[in-house]
């Protein structure tokens, strides 16, 4: 693994958006890297902030309307094309999601925990509240603090590195289509393939949950309308 391709997926609460593209920003990296937050069809309003901060921070832009006209969200899209160009580079695919902030050492933390355990497909960073006590979707992580672990679940997206071995040894275009989100199935796909996915409690990132994507919190506050719109929507499909 020579560098990084540190990406973030973008969709709305663009205030939290640009805490964790800041935070990414000032982290203390020594591994070469490229950082490019890719918006999938935010707001007029969102779009121009976005690229406001991208004048001024110096990240790459990626505006999915540019390239497809598919609706959000466009996970499956940002996966391939990334893992494309990752593999191209020897690089790690790191994803930060837009509703957690890292601290200043996490990444260059990650990059060298993925380098020193062997068979590493996915190293995790265990996700917390702004307290710091471990949060969703780490929850069976309390009491585990401190601690390197193979995670014998699966690894969420939150804040986790994909190691270039991975990347080349499954193929991102083999993904069901029908599906919103990956992170369940690539992580047992590492598994069947004989990787081992870490999570790193001795990394917490500050996490809220479904911050970027405002709709689900009605997990949380209304259940029975959130099951109703994901099964009768067909949204939020794992």
């Amino acid at each position: 693994m020579k560098c990084l391709h540190i990406i973030t997926p973008v969709k709305d609460s663009i205030d939290f958006t640009l805490e964790t593209v800041q935070a990414i920003v000032n982290s203390e990296l020594k591994v070469p890297f490229t950082y490019t937050v890719y918006n999938d069809f935010s707001t007029e309003e969102n779009t121009r902030r976005l690229e406001k901060a991208s004048r001024e921070m110096g990240f790459r832009l990626v505006n999915l309307s540019d390239l497809t006209d598919h609706p959000s969200p466009n996970y499956l899209l940002v996966l391939q094309k990334t893992q494309e160009e990752a593999i191209a580079a020897d690089a790690g695919l790191l994803i930060v999601e837009s509703d957690v902030v890292v601290k200043k050492d996490t990444l260059q933390a990650l990059y060298d925990g993925a380098s020193s355990y062997e068979k590493c497909a996915i190293a995790a960073a265990v996700t917390t509240d702004e307290k710091g006590v471990i949060n969703y979707p780490y929850l069976h992580a309390l009491g585990k603090e401190g601690q390197v672990y193979a995670e014998k679940k699966h690894c969420s997206f939150c804040c986790s590195l994909l190691t270039p071995e991975f990347l080349r040894a499954f193929d991102f275009h083999n993904l069901d289509a029908s599906k919103n989100w990956f992170d369940v199935t690539i992580s047992h796909e590492a598994l069947k393939l004989g990787f081992r996915n870490y999570l790193f409690t001795t990394l917490p990132v500050w996490h809220r949950p479904h911050g970027s994507r405002p709709w689900k919190q009605l997990k949380y506050k209304n259940p029975l309308k959130y099951y109703w719109l994901k099964f009768t929507k067909g949204l939020d499909k794992i």
